[in-house]
């Protein structure tokens, strides 16, 4: 595939695990936190900037193993990661602090899909040993309170607390705690990956679970001799960590009206802050839209009230005529065509019985045998109308659904069409009996002139031959 040599990044992992037994002897921190989770650092300086003073000022583990492979082969040599974790993609090559380590990343889903190309099959493949020696310790470091197990490793005595989280969620309560001021004097070992680096968002799919795979580490540790103590000599392990939170735009209070309005909040009654957005009130939501950091429709009152309003919109403008008839007769809702069909407004319709304006034989059977009616022409006699009936039973409240779709002009029409088509016909009959009764006299009058034209012609011929005859 390439590569030169393959090499533990537990080799970075023990350089950077003196670099926090430093610390932890200097004790000149108030609480440190580990830096060795890309995602917790960026999580720390983009939200939680006042804690920026507790990150441990370390690079990581694949940082500082990109270096000391570099100090010992030369600037020129191309390092590669392999890893589970996507954020390591982002701070080798996004981060200009540590631009340079490492020259590109692997997952782990990324090199099983390259052996797939390659027709690799990795279990039919030789062990091999690694390039390098392997810290024993170290190679905890995946695991959550792995970086834990290997500081306490040979440390002499600290008053530093030690405590490992992982999880995202656990990690935000956490520093909600550190913002309040309410920890000091510890160590924590943070990973925003439950379980640690072994379960990160690019390790591969069939991998073993969690607690399987942190038992191989821990078993393979164990039986592994003790490596030889790196020396990183002068390499350069150091990072500042910066308050780089992204300062939101405030609206005003005419932006914050014009967002609570397009939410259907126009009063302060409409503000209940029910919190179902996620936000604890609705002018948090609002600010949160106006810095793009939400959406309207995430409002359920909001939505409620849109689905209730395109609701009424479709029932207002459909051309078919829609009621809601209760088991007793009674109209219980009807449209605006509806109501233009009995002549009648809503609030008088929903006081009336259904029998009182049109015949309810049909709605009658449905409500009695529950069932529906579907596409039934037929006549409205009292309104007038000649509609296609459906009526439908809705056994949650006992009440059907009819709608009549006005078919009045298309009916008549066709009527129209019908007698339009008898008449052409009774016309093309007629015309048809006419040429007859004209083709008839003619014949007749043809026969009488031949057989005049036949008398004189042959009285002409027998003239011609008695006088030949004389």
């Amino acid at each position: 595939m390439g590569f030169y040599e393959v090499r533990e990044t537990a080799e970075g992992a023990a350089l950077v695990t003196k670099e926090y037994k430093r610390l932890l002897l200097e004790g000149q921190m108030e609480n440190i936190i580990t830096t060795c989770c890309p995602s917790v650092n960026d999580l720390i300086e983009k939200y939680y900037p006042p804690l920026v003073s507790m990150m441990a000022p370390v690079v990581s583990p694949m940082v500082a193993h990109g270096r000391l492979i570099k100090d010992i082969y030369g600037e020129e040599v191309k390092v590669v990661f392999l890893g589970p974790c996507i954020a390591k993609k982002e701070e080798a090559i996004g981060d200009e602090r540590v631009r340079g380590a490492i020259d590109a990343i692997l997952t782990f889903e990324e090199i099983t899909k390259w052996w797939k190309a390659e027709g690799i099959d990795i279990h039919q493949c030789s062990d091999q040993p690694l390039g390098n020696p392997s810290p024993k310790v170290n190679q905890l470091y995946p695991v959550s309170g792995g970086v834990i197990q290997s500081v306490l490793a040979g440390i002499e005595e600290d008053s530093y607390y030690k405590v490992h989280i992982d999880g995202l969620k656990n990690c935000m309560e956490l520093f909600e705690e550190l913002k309040k001021g309410q920890l000091h004097g510890c160590f924590f070992e943070v990973n925003v990956c439950e379980g640690g680096c072994i379960k990160g968002p690019a390790s591969d799919k069939w991998q073993q679970s969690l607690i399987r795979a942190k038992m191989d580490i821990e078993s393979q540790v164990k039986h592994r001799q003790e490596a030889e103590e790196i020396d990183g000599g002068k390499l350069n392990l150091h990072k500042v960590f910066l308050d780089r939170h992204v300062v939101d735009k405030q609206p005003d209070e005419r932006e914050m009206e014009k967002v609570l309005h397009a939410m259907g909040k126009y009063t302060k009654a409409d503000e209940l802050n029910c919190g179902a957005c996620g936000y604890a009130t609705c002018r948090a939501k609002a600010e949160a839209v106006f810095q793009k950091k939400a959406e309207i429709g995430m409002c359920l009152p909001y939505a409620l009230a849109q689905a209730e309003s395109m609701s009424n919109i479709v029932m207002d403008v459909t051309p078919s005529m829609i009621m809601i008839i209760g088991k007793d007769m009674r109209i219980r809702e009807c449209n605006k065509k509806a109501m233009e069909m009995l002549g009648v407004s809503r609030e008088e319709a929903l006081e009336r019985y259904i029998f009182e304006f049109i015949d309810d034989k049909d709605i009658s059977d449905v409500l009695t045998t529950k069932k529906q009616i579907i596409h039934k022409k037929m006549n409205l006699e009292t309104v007038k109308l000649k509609v296609v009936e459906t009526i439908i039973y809705i056994d949650s409240l006992e009440s059907v659904l009819v709608t009549y779709q006005d078919i009045t002009k298309e009916e008549k029409a066709k009527e129209q069409h019908y007698n339009l088509k008898i008449e052409t016909v009774e016309m093309a009959q007629k015309v048809i009996d006419k040429q007859m009764m004209v083709a008839q006299e003619i014949a007749g009058l043809l026969g009488e002139t031949t057989a005049e034209t036949k008398v004189t012609l042959s009285k002409l011929r027998d003239s011609i031959l008695f006088e030949e005859e004389e």
